[in-house]
């Protein structure tokens, strides 16, 4: 027999092992983290940098997708351990620019053995890496092109 409520077990939802796998994922990350004086959000923050380079606020909110008023404080701890620096705009007092600084361009190289470390906890073969991977940025895509319809 079918029983109405069968779409609310946990077994039956896809978002309930999704938050656990984010979950557990960044716990694995801790540890290493730890060692570089990192949260997980904000090594998030510094791979942007390493990558992009300096950068404002709105820049980094859209691009990570994390809400301008989380990204603030996370800025100014960051700030406070001496990795970015934040000045405000002389052409628009309200846009801060967002330089990293020579000792979090240095935490790059102490950061170098994270991927595989984290890799070799996940146990995935690389197939199975790139698969996990694709899907879930198809997954963010369809969700996003969701929502923009939605608001349109």
């Amino acid at each position: 027999m079918d029983n109405k409520y069968d779409s609310l077990k946990l077994k039956n939802q896809l978002c309930y092992p999704i938050y656990l796998c984010s979950k557990e994922i960044i716990r694995r990350y801790t540890p290493f983290l730890n060692e570089i004086n990192l949260t997980y959000t904000q090594y998030i923050v510094m791979m942007y940098f390493w990558e992009k380079g300096n950068s404002n606020v709105k820049e980094i909110s859209n691009t990570l997708l994390i809400d301008s008023s989380t990204l603030t404080p996370l800025l100014k701890k960051l700030e406070s351990k001496g990795y970015i620096t934040r000045e405000k705009s002389p052409r628009d007092e309200r846009n801060l620019k967002i330089t990293i600084t020579e000792e979090g361009m240095s935490l790059r190289d102490k950061a170098l053995t994270i991927p595989d470390q984290i890799s070799k906890c996940l146990n995935l073969t690389e197939e199975e890496a790139i698969s996990l991977y694709k899907l879930t940025y198809k997954l963010l895509d369809n969700i996003e092109r969701n929502e923009n319809d939605e608001n349109s």
